[in-house]
């Protein structure tokens, strides 16, 4: 009963945070400039997509959008292609906030809040492969096309004890399979739901039905910024609580689910 009233406690402290009008710590953490500079990643069709205008559409434009309105401030989408972009920009501070994956090689230099939406990280390989399953990749004589410093080449980097990776310097949710093309390698690597696309419209590939990783998307905050850090962290929380991540993702027509709330 005294761990459930704490955590009652916790997530009730954590929720008043994002209902207060922020501070100007906050402010000055997220708005240095005075407006919201907001990384978006488009090579990431789960988090982001162009609108036939040209406009920002998806779950990390409402977001951003949701964060500035609640800051008191305009926001500026600062549009990316890959993940590994967003988070030299955050981490070099030409960006305010960033919407990528929590990874522990990325932690040593800007904060997580906690995600607001999983994503599976899997392979493509040819219809044909003898490679059926995820654990079946992970051999000397098998080579995987993956974007440069994604979260699944940082991760598979960190995990695979006999794979070569074949890296994309491009980027991106699906950049393993420029590479996996032109140099006929045995798999690619990369989110699910482009991968998925892609396999619909090429009858020669698959997508397989495990996945090697799962993906947390979070928005990261610049180091050592507590107060912006803790804003943004009661923020995420909030918008998952209310719903609005879940209808962000609905409007995009995204399948990904939402991630449960932080404990």
């Amino acid at each position: 009963m005294r761990t459930l009233a704490a955590a009652a406690f916790v997530l009730v402290s954590v929720l008043s945070v994002a209902a207060q009008a922020p501070s100007s710590h906050v402010l000055k953490d997220l708005a240095p400039t005075g407006k919201l500079r907001a990384a978006i990643n488009f090579g990431n069709s789960v988090l982001a997509q162009r609108a036939s205008n040209g406009e920002a559409r998806g779950v990390t434009p409402e977001l951003a959008a949701a964060l500035a309105k609640k800051l008191g401030v305009p926001v500026e989408y600062v549009p990316l292609q890959a993940a590994g972009k967003a988070f030299e920009a955050l981490a070099s501070g030409n960006v305010d906030i960033a919407f990528i994956a929590i990874e522990p090689a990325r932690s040593a230099q800007i904060d997580f809040s906690p995600p607001y939406v999983l994503i599976q990280g899997t392979y493509l390989v040819l219809k044909d492969s003898p490679l059926k399953d995820v654990g079946d990749v992970d051999k000397d004589d098998v080579r995987i096309g993956v974007g440069l410093a994604s979260v699944y080449d940082l991760y598979l980097t960190r995990t695979l004890k006999h794979a070569t990776l074949v890296r994309n310097t491009v980027g991106g949710a699906a950049a393993g399979i420029p590479v996996f093309r032109d140099q006929h390698l045995e798999a690619a690597a990369g989110v699910r739901e482009p991968l998925d696309a892609y396999a619909r419209e090429h009858g020669d590939v698959r997508v397989m039905p495990g996945h090697f990783e799962e993906i947390r998307q979070a928005i990261g905050t610049q180091k050592g910024h507590a107060a912006g850090a803790a804003f943004v962290r009661a923020f995420i929380e909030e918008m998952k609580a209310n719903g609005f991540v879940a209808d962000a993702l609905k409007r995009s027509g995204q399948t990904a689910p939402v991630a449960p709330k932080a404990m």
